[in-house]
Parts: C-alpha cells; structure tokens; sequence
C-alpha cells in the first residue's frame, strides 16, 4: 500500500535527503491522510494508524485518527482518541472541535443530555482557542439550540457565518433569524441576493427562514437554488432533504438523499435519512438494507436497532423484530420505545428479568426529565408485562402514568373535536350533497377504511388486501395534509371558518383536488390493483370531503365496543398523533363525537358508508366478508378468509395480531380493568346503552 510505503519511507528517516527530508515525508503522509478523510474516511484511518506506528503520540496523526473514526460511524472510538488528545494538547482547537462533533454523533443516538453538554464544553473551548472554525461554530450553534438555549445558538450561528463569508449583511439576518425576527431576516437575505444573486450560503440561509416561517414551498426553490449551485454543499442538501420529506414530493427527497449516502457511504446520518423516507413511500426492503449496513459498521448504536426493529416488524420478521428491540435495550435500557416495541407486537409477554430492568431504567423524579418520552414507554411496556401477568392493579397503575406523562405534553381540547363534529353535521346535509352530486374525481381506486384506533381497522384493511383486486398500502397521510391546507385558509383569514371554505369550493376545484389525492397517494402504490386502501383512521373527519372531491370512492367505518376500543387505544403509546387518546375521560368524549358525526352523515347520505362490527365479524368472518365485499361491488374470494396468510407489509399497532386466525380474546378483554373505567363511561354517556345502534337513531 502507498500508506505503508510512506510510512517506511519516514521510518528510514529518508537517509538520501536528510532529517530535512523525514520530516517532509512525514508531512505529506498527514497531507495525504488528511485529503482523504471527506470520501475514505477508513483509508485515511488505516494512513494515520500507520504512521503512529512509526511515530506514536503524533498529534496530527491522532487528530486524523479521530476525524476519520466519527466520518466512519465510530464516535465512540472517536471519543476516546480525541479525549486523549485534548489532555495532551490542550491548546489544539482542532481536537477540541473534532471532540465535540463526536459527541455530538454519540448524543444523536443516545439522546443523551449529559453528551450534549460535553459537546458544548469541547465547541466552546475550540472556539475561544480559534474563532474562525466556522464550522465549530455552526456545530455549537445546533447543540445549543436543541438544548433549548436560543440566544447563545444565535449568536453561535452569528460567529460561524461571520468565520465563513465576513459578509455584515448574512451575518445580521443569521442574528434575526436566530431570535425570531424572521421578516426582517428575509429582507437582508433577498438584499444580499439582490447584489450576489446565486450565493449558496445566502441562498440556504434563505430557504431556512422560509420553511421557520411555514412557508414550506417557498423554501424550496432557494434550497434548490443553493444545491444546484454548489452541489457539495452538505447542509444545503440535507435541509432541502428534510423540507421535501414534509410536502408531498417524497421522490425528489428520496433523490437527494440518494445523493448525501452516495457521496459519503459512510454517514451514518444520511444512510438513515435515506432510510425514513424508503419507510415512508414502503419500501421497508430498502430501508432494512440500509439499516444493516449500518449495523455492520458500528453494531453498538441502539436508534438503528430500533429502526430495524421497526421493519422487521412491518415486514413480519417477527423473530428478527425482536433480537433487534432486545439489541437496543441491551445497548441502552433506559431506551423506552425498544422496550415499548417488544410489548407492543402483543405476542411477546416481558419476563421478571425485563420488568427488573425496566424498573432499574425509571429516573426516580422524571420531572422536567429530557427522556420523557421514553419514560412514558417505559411505563406502558411494564403495564403490558404486568397485564400479561394478571396483575391488572399494577398494570393499570403504569398505564397511567404513562399516559399521565404523555398527556402532558400534547395541546389537545375535546371541545374542539365536538365543535368540528358540529360543524361538519351542519355543513353536510342530505341538500347539501345533492347539490354537489356528480363533482370531484371520478377515480373508483381508493377505499378509505375509517374509525378509532384499536377498532379493528387493520383487520379490515387485511381482509380486503388479501383480494386479488385491491392493494393495502398503509395509514396515509395525504387527505389530511388537503385538509389542513384548507383550513390553513381559514387562519389566513380568507374564509371565517372550515364549512365555509368548503362550502366555497367550486366543481373544478372538487376535481382538483381528488385528482391531487390520487396523485399524491400515486407512490404507496406497488401493483397494477384497481383498487387501493387508506387506513388513516383520522379520515372520519373528512367523510364529507371525500364525497366532494372523491364521490367514486368506498368508505369503510370499522366500529368496536366502545370500552373495549377506548380502552385499547388508552393503553396504547402512538408515535405520533392520535392526541385525544391519553385520557380515558377525553378518549370517551372522543369516541362520541365520531359517533355522532358519523350517524349525521348516514342520515344525509344514506348507505354511503359501510359498518364493520369488529363484534359481528369476529362471530361471523364469512358473512361479513361477503357484506364488505358486496358493498365495494367485488366477488367474494376465499383469499380473504385466509387473511393471515398475506405476507404483506403492515405498519400498524396490530400487524403480529392480523398475521394469525381470527381470536375472541380480546373482544372482552377490557373486563379486566372494569373497576376503573368509571370517567371513559361516564364520557360516553349514551353511545355506550346503545352500541351498536348510535344513540340519535
């Protein structure tokens, strides 16, 4: 290898030209180390090892060793060379700064806050030693702000970009924007661009204040702009990256993550960026390759186990699923959602020795505690060890703490679900919709199955998916993101409230937007099905606008007792939304008002929409298969009584249940916890005396 050579080369001390002459070769090995780090990191690792064989204790050569084992996904590794370092060399602002962007790595997996203060301490130190480190400056600007200490970040991000460019004019709109003034930033930025029109660092400057101040399509052509112009520019791509991930163009985010793990192969960071979005459109195959090459670099990073475990679940590893949930926790067992994760594939019952373990992980007062999160999941997990075990006081205790520490963070008012309820009744009457009649896409390819979380929606949905004519795609977001566009107009103050924006849409803007629908949900799509599935259970709230813009399209409510529903979904950790759920009193008022909602809209559009009994089909799947398919116009195939036999993906809260035969067990499962259920019947008033017939019938 030419490393080696070098290296020998600096061991003969180069005799033809002197100790003059060692010294130059040794500095062009650190030269030549040091140009590959950015794109061989490993090579430039195994340069630098080599000469510290030759010449230990070499500070260059330790600062290229601990560079090249964080670009190599090695924090760790990092860490302990660059601590090392910093001891020896306590003058040397480069250390310093590469110490802190390990820890920095070494915090994004572990979330730990112990590691981001230490990542502080080094910036700030490479700083105060060096204050051009433009990037050290940018590095600490981004801890300081996820530490919550806005106005230091500020002025962290003031000193990186004044390092950078010395332009006075970035550098007072990177001060605004850092403090919230963000008109005032746009203004100098588009000055700025007015006298350098293509500067990259203006440009991504730009697209940031645009996407903090919601204008999320704005932000995308200078972001554009910035990449285009320099292509290299990591942060310009990775920012543009994750403002895509947030609209409906998941293909051209995919594209350029494509492009951040094929210029840097070895970024953790961006193979895992890559792998979200492989998530997100379903191609969990994908996401798992990328996940495991990871794994094979650095085994010892618990957030990729996780992730792993994630898809392998939705894949219907299951065995796989688990080792990789039990490698997170072993990694880190304060990791709530790995331990979350096993209780939640429902056919894992926790041991003694994982209920001590999680007991051990439980901080004595979590106030304020940076991992709330996961000390909610903690409590749900041993809730569910506790309820397989029969304890059902000390499961029902760690349930609600858990939803106690989840509620607590979520902006959610009931009485807001109600007044929409209302709203939508009054909108949607039987005239209404006939005045309508005949607008909208006239697609026939989605079937929304609607409902509650925990109803029997994914057992619906498998069901259906297990027809030779439909495709199951999973909980798609796309209608509600049409939605809150709309009703984003009402905040604008264009319209004074939803019904109206509604009310206001013409027959082409109907068409319009179900043609966007089936546009944006285009991607979700695998196979040439006629017909696909959107199992958002949320879309009850929208059943009216899915007649306007959609009237071809099938609705499926999938409805369950309502203690044994709300109950459920009680005892559920979502990862996201789903805010109504972490209160049994606001989770009961919940449930009746989608009730009400929904028996307004079958009194306005008799027959549109099609009840599933989870009850009924447990007692008789047959019959009510043939309902379902009867009402969708499609023939009864045996595949679908066969149902735990498709091996497709589900991403779902009961993917492992739907992969077996239909059980009763938990039709009544919720008795086990009857004494306690007073403030979720009481919520429910009367849509519980007369389930399954809605009380105004």
């Amino acid at each position: 290898m030419v490393e080696t050579a070098m290296a020998r080369d600096v061991a003969r001390g180069n005799d033809a030209a002197g100790a003059g002459g060692a010294t130059g070769t040794l500095e062009a090995a650190l030269v030549h180390a040091g140009r590959l780090l950015a794109r061989q990191p490993l090579i430039a690792l195994a340069q630098a090892r080599e000469i510290l064989r030759v010449v230990p204790g070499h500070p260059h050569a330790l600062l290229i060793e601990g560079q090249a084992l964080r670009l190599a996904g090695r924090p760790n590794e990092a860490r302990v060379v660059l601590e090392a370092l910093v001891r020896d060399q306590p003058s040397a602002a480069a250390a310093f700064t590469e110490l802190g962007l390990a820890l920095i790595a070494l915090e994004g997996e572990a979330e730990d806050a112990s590691l981001r203060r230490q990542a502080i301490a080094a910036l700030r130190r490479a700083v105060a030693l060096k204050p051009d480190l433009a990037h050290a400056w940018y590095a600490l600007a981004g801890q300081l702000r996820a530490a919550g200490e806005a106005g230091e970040a500020a002025q962290a991000e003031v000193q990186g970009i004044e390092a950078a460019s010395r332009d006075p004019l970035l550098l007072r709109a990177a001060m605004a924007m850092g403090e919230g003034r963000l008109d005032e930033a746009l203004a100098m930025l588009r000055q700025r661009l007015g006298a350098a029109p293509g500067d990259p660092a203006a440009l991504r400057l730009l697209g940031e204040v645009l996407w903090r101040k919601g204008e999320v399509q704005e932000a995308l052509d200078p972001l554009r702009a910035a990449v285009a112009r320099a292509p290299a520019f990591v942060a310009a791509r990775e920012l543009l990256v994750r403002v895509l991930a947030l609209g409906p163009d998941v293909g051209e985010a995919l594209d350029h993550a494509a492009r951040l793990v094929t210029d840097d192969p070895d970024h953790g960071g961006h193979a895992m960026l890559k792998a979200s979005l492989l998530v997100r459109i379903g191609d969990q195959e994908g996401a798992r390759a990328l996940y495991r090459g990871i794994i094979a670099q650095d085994s010892g990073r618990p957030r990729v186990w996780l992730n792993l475990g994630h898809v392998e679940k939705t894949l219907g590893n299951q065995a796989a699923a688990v080792e990789a949930y039990r490698r997170a926790a072993a990694l880190d067992p304060a990791t709530g959602e790995a331990w979350w994760s096993l209780a939640n594939l429902k056919t894992v019952r926790l041991d003694e020795a994982d209920i001590a373990a999680m007991r051990a992980a439980l901080p004595l007062d979590c106030v304020g505690d940076e991992r709330a999160d996961d000390i909610a999941q903690l409590h749900f997990a041993l809730g569910k060890a506790h309820e397989d075990a029969g304890q059902a006081e000390q499961a029902f205790a760690h349930y609600a703490r858990g939803n106690a520490l989840r509620r607590a963070g979520l902006d959610y008012d009931p009485a807001r679900t109600e007044r929409a309820v209302s709203d939508h009744a009054g909108l949607f009457t039987a005239p209404f919709l006939h005045t309508r009649a005949g607008q909208g896409c006239a697609a026939p390819d989605p079937i929304f199955v609607v409902g509650l979380p925990r109803s029997g929606s994914t057992l619906v949905e498998q069901i259906l998916a297990s027809h030779s004519q439909i495709e199951g795609t999973m909980e798609l977001p796309d209608l509600m993101l049409i939605a809150d566009r709309l009703k984003g107009r009402v905040e604008d103050g264009e319209f004074p409230d939803f019904p109206t924006a509604l009310a206001a849409l013409s027959p082409a803007d109907c068409r319009r937007l179900g043609e966007e629908y089936i546009e944006r949900t285009r991607i979700h799509r695998k196979t040439d099905r006629p017909f696909f599935i959107d199992k958002m259970p949320n879309n009850w709230q929208h059943v009216g606008l899915i007649a306007m813009i959609l009237p071809q399209a099938k609705v499926i409510d999938a409805r369950r007792h309502p203690l044994g529903c709300c109950f459920s979904g009680w005892k559920q950790y979502f990862a996201r939304g789903q805010v109504f759920s972490y209160d049994l009193s606001e989770i009961g008022r919940y449930y009746a008002a989608y009730v009400r909602q929904m028996a307004a809209f079958d009194r306005a559009a008799p027959g549109r929409v099609h009840r599933v009994i989870y009850e009924d089909m447990v007692a008789d799947t047959p019959g009510q298969v043939r309902a379902l398919l009867d009402h969708l116009g499609l023939p009864f195939e045996e595949g679908c009584l066969s149902f735990w036999e498709n091996r497709r993906a589900v991403r779902t809260a009961s993917s492992e249940q739907v992969r077996r035969p239909i059980y009763t067990d938990a039709v009544d499962h919720w008795k086990l916890f009857d004494r306690w259920l007073d403030p979720l019947r009481h919520a429910l008033g009367p849509v519980l005396e007369s389930y399954p017939v809605p009380p105004e019938a």
